[in-house]
């Protein structure tokens, strides 16, 4: 008989990829989850991972039985769903994924307040880029995901997964001390033209709304530093190698040397809230969408300047 934890190991590398991105979804080292499979493919005396590059990829039998596995992994899915919710008590495993901002400045006390209430419950954290997270969910990688959009970019909702607004981050302009920006109450896009800019790389939705919003205004950005890490392009700015748009969620307090200046009409980006529909009746699905919503207003409130 197969044995399930390593139909989940198998099903968790042709989720994310490798080996080392499966042993942290699954809260495991690298080298566990290559024994698990290596166990499996004894059991199924077939080969179910080749050497690829420093890599690995699926055989084609692999690839089979991740079909069939995803298949049993479900229908694991619905018996303890149904289990949670005749007991009427969140517990269990509950595996959140949320982009970095989020990550840092909503889920640290959403999982403890949840850990205080509700002591059956295990939610477990990993970021992930934000593009990734409806996949990830619609997969069955993790149970519930944090994810945002902008008016740009709407949030896809393929079939099989449903989602809740958490609430909308403001972003500000970050101007170093001294720019001719700094100090005003508000500015408007069309004022934007001829700044340095410091954002994220191209296929980030950041950087897609500073292209999109400035070529509206009449202004082509000269985009001059990059980085993933909004503390990144904090410190950046003040260094005075140009100005940024950060939203404020899990930004902190500003440094020396940076000013925050409004932008009128304020860019906003939403948080949502995603798991897949098959789940949606887990009491710990639905106490973990109230907590957040509970945090939201604590996170989202302060202006730190």
């Amino acid at each position: 008989m197969l044995d399930l934890q390593r139909l989940r190991a198998l099903h968790a590398v042709s989720v994310h990829g490798s080996v080392g991105a499966a042993a942290v979804a699954l809260g495991y080292t690298s080298s566990a989850v290559s024994q698990q499979i290596a166990k499996l493919e004894r059991e199924t005396r077939t080969v179910l991972l080749e050497r690829a590059g420093r890599g690995v990829r699926l055989t084609d039998e692999a690839r089979q039985l991740v079909a069939t596995a995803g298949e049993l992994l479900a229908i694991v899915e619905r018996a303890e769903t149904e289990l949670e919710e005749r007991r009427g008590v969140p517990a269990g495993r509950l595996t959140v994924a949320a982009f970095p901002s989020a990550a840092r400045g909503l889920l640290p006390p959403v999982l403890a307040d949840l850990a205080r209430r509700h002591p059956g419950l295990d939610a477990r954290l990993t970021e992930i880029d934000p593009h990734l997270s409806v996949g990830l969910v619609a997969k069955g990688a993790v149970d519930l995901a944090v994810a945002h959009d902008w008016d740009i970019a709407p949030l896809p909702a393929p079939e099989g997964v449903e989602h809740a607004a958490i609430g909308e981050d403001l972003c500000d302009l970050l101007v170093p001390v001294g720019h001719r920006l700094a100090g005003r109450s508000g500015v408007q896009r069309s004022e934007l033209g001829g700044e340095r800019w410091v954002c994220q790389p191209p296929g980030r939705v950041c950087h897609d709304w500073l292209l999109r919003t400035l070529r509206a205004a009449g202004h082509e950005p000269e985009v001059v530093h990059q980085a993933e890490e909004n503390p990144t392009l904090v410190a950046l700015v003040a260094a005075g190698l140009g100005v940024a748009l950060i939203p404020r969620l899990g930004r902190g307090p500003l440094p020396e040397g940076v000013v925050e200046v409004p932008l009128d009409p304020v860019p906003v980006r939403r948080l949502y809230a995603l798991w897949r529909k098959g789940a949606a009746r887990r009491p710990a699905i639905a106490e973990t969408v109230r907590t957040l919503r509970e945090h939201w207003p604590e996170v989202a409130a302060p202006r730190h300047r």
